[in-house]
């Protein structure tokens, strides 16, 4: 079956699907799949392993509680179903909880489970009747390398090692305030000379170099601090009536206290690999095509991307 252009562009889980069968016998589809396969399952084994001794060193802080023991989680087996119908399973739970307004949705799940984009599912089909927010611990974690960083500024020190001692991480953690500023819930930093809003920042000063090269140094040594952070802020936004959607890996989302727990599982594990191929597949090809490009065109330009790929991965 040909793949026009017009799905092609769609860039998402139908054309994904369509890409997966159109190359289900090509020997090069499945050499990349497994690859990239294989490299996302290590990564995330990887990440894993990392998290667990950030975990581990804020549980020996005293920072969170050794004991906690987390809510159970709901296992959805994703093989086979649209991200249309794993976000009206999830609702279905959520409408049976009776917390609608206010509620707490945790989603986690290896990588190319199809997380992010259950999430903006969620997202668009709760907002039609109440505020939704998608949390991420990532900004936080951006602001507490942002003060590091100053603080090493200020300090004349080069390593960003040297500001992180147990005095300082409180210090910095006492800078950062979650509430509604300015008429919206906001996480202001204010301290070291900085007194800005995350929301306003998030795009620039976050993302400066300072801040990129630092935060696995950081993060590595503040798990405890951003879960307790995190954990308090969507008690606040949940309190007043939000919806918080919380996407992220077990080992921080276990503390934020909620019924409503998901893990997306795939019973087809090459599935994963299988759909990353599609989507690097997808953005190559697409790259070099017009915009009158034919069926014949696009099916060209797929297949002299897929050999390109497939050979990247036996150099």
């Amino acid at each position: 079956m040909p793949i026009p252009l017009s799905l092609l562009k769609k860039q998402n889980a139908e054309t994904s699907n369509a890409l997966i069968e159109a190359y289900t016998s090509s020997p090069s589809f499945q050499s990349l799949s497994k690859a990239e396969g294989d490299l996302i399952l290590q990564r995330d084994q990887e990440d894993a392993e990392k998290l667990q001794v950030g975990i581990d060193y804020a549980k020996s802080k005293g920072v969170i509680d050794p004991n906690f023991i987390p809510e159970p989680y709901v296992t959805i087996d994703v093989l086979g179903k649209s991200p249309d119908q794993v976000s009206d399973m999830i609702l279905a739970k959520v409408n049976e909880s009776k917390t609608a307004e206010g509620s707490v949705i945790v989603l986690c799940g290896l990588s190319g489970t199809g997380k992010g984009t259950t999430v903006a599912k969620l997202s668009e089909k709760l907002s039609s009747d109440r505020q939704v927010v998608c949390w991420s611990n990532g900004n936080i974690f951006r602001s507490v390398t942002l003060l590091a960083a100053t603080w090493c500024e200020q300090h004349n020190e080069e390593n960003i090692e040297a500001a992180l001692t147990k005095e300082n991480l409180a210090s910095f953690m006492q800078m950062l305030s979650f509430d509604k500023f300015n008429g919206k819930f906001d996480t202001r930093i204010q301290g070291l000379g900085l007194d800005v809003y995350v929301s306003e920042v998030q795009n620039t000063l976050l993302k400066e170099k300072k801040v990129a090269k630092n935060i696995p140094t950081v993060a590595k040594v503040t798990q405890g601090e951003v879960i307790t952070f995190a954990a308090e802020a969507i008690k606040i936004m949940s309190a007043d009536g939000v919806s918080i959607l919380l996407e992220g890996r077990e080992q921080t989302v276990n503390y934020v206290l909620t019924p409503l727990r998901f893990i997306l599982t795939l019973s087809d594990e090459s599935l994963i690999g299988k759909r990353r191929a599609a989507q690097r597949l997808m953005a190559a090809a697409l790259d070099g095509l017009k915009e009158d490009a034919s069926d014949e065109d696009v099916k060209t330009a797929l297949d002299q991307e897929l050999e390109k790929l497939a050979q990247e991965h036996h150099e």
